[in-house]
């Protein structure tokens, strides 16, 4: 059986004017044959010849081939540049003379003409090759990390009850768990994490924070600099609402709790009631 969205080696079983017809190799006369357009065809091509093609649809919804490898194939993960956005969807560049769909359905953000998106590419309803940026199950779950490792990735979804969802070199099956998102992390970002844990399914629980003793002199600086930018004083202490502190210091309470305890011993802040004040401020005053 030909099969839609893959390289295959189909025989040369018709010449017409305007290109050849493929089949299977041990096709009968009445087997499903498919159109090589004539400028496709590669010089010395005769009858009984085996050519390795990628079968598609045409702009008419009629099976094709070309010899163009095309940059994604199906069930894989790539990125594609954005062409433009029509009425259905946008149109992405995979090689090929006619542009790949990507429908509105299928995007889990908006994208625009000239970015690179992460897609899938999947045989849709109609039996037609489209995209989707619902990639999570097309990603591999057989990846070659261990936990600790250093990783980078593709954030492809976001949920406020899981985390971010990344694809892992593009193609390995991620999460940074809810718990462990800080910082302005969208879909489409690039993220450096080290993995937490390898679970029993090969699927990776990621973190993009380094481990507690690394992670200190970190966020005892991001402190310091927030105080600067805010006249030398915050307005809460360590006992403040974890929320209040997640959403202004993007860190966790224990940890905001540890660097404001690191600074406290090196003497560089004092803790007041309900604020923290820089001691080089408060000693120039």
């Amino acid at each position: 059986m030909i099969q839609l969205g893959k390289m295959q080696k189909l025989k040369v079983v018709k010449e017409v004017e305007f290109g050849i017809y493929l089949a299977q190799a041990n096709a009968s006369g009445q087997d499903e044959k498919i159109l090589l357009p004539v400028k496709q065809i590669p010089a010395g091509t005769k009858i009984g010849d085996e050519i390795e093609v990628f079968v598609y649809k045409d702009s008419k919804d009629r099976l094709i081939s070309t010899v163009r490898k095309p940059a994604i194939m199906l069930g894989e993960v790539k990125r594609l540049k954005v062409l433009e956005v029509g009425k259905i969807g946008a149109f992405l560049d995979w090689g090929l003379e006619k542009d790949l769909l990507l429908p509105f359905r299928e995007q889990t953000k908006s994208v625009e003409a000239l970015e690179e998106c992460l897609v899938a590419l999947y045989i849709d309803k109609s039996d037609r090759l489209c995209a989707t940026m619902n990639v999570y199950k097309y990603l591999s779950t057989e990846s070659p990390y261990q936990k600790e490792d250093r990783v980078t990735g593709t954030v492809y979804e976001i949920s406020r009850e899981f985390g971010a969802f990344v694809a892992v070199d593009d193609q390995f099956s991620g999460l940074i768990p809810q718990k462990e998102l800080y910082g302005s992390i969208e879909i489409g970002s690039t993220v450096e994490a080290r993995v937490l844990a390898v679970k029993e399914d090969g699927k990776l629980d990621l973190g993009i924070r380094e481990k507690a003793y690394l992670q200190i002199e970190k966020d005892a600086a991001k402190v310091m600099e927030v105080m600067s930018s805010t006249n030398g004083e915050l307005p809460f202490t360590d006992k403040a609402d974890p929320e209040l502190i997640r959403e202004q210091m993007q860190m966790s309470k224990n940890e905001f709790k540890r660097a404001i305890g690191h600074l406290l011993k090196a003497r560089k802040i004092l803790i007041k009631e309900n604020s923290i004040t820089m001691i080089e401020k408060n000693n120039n005053k």
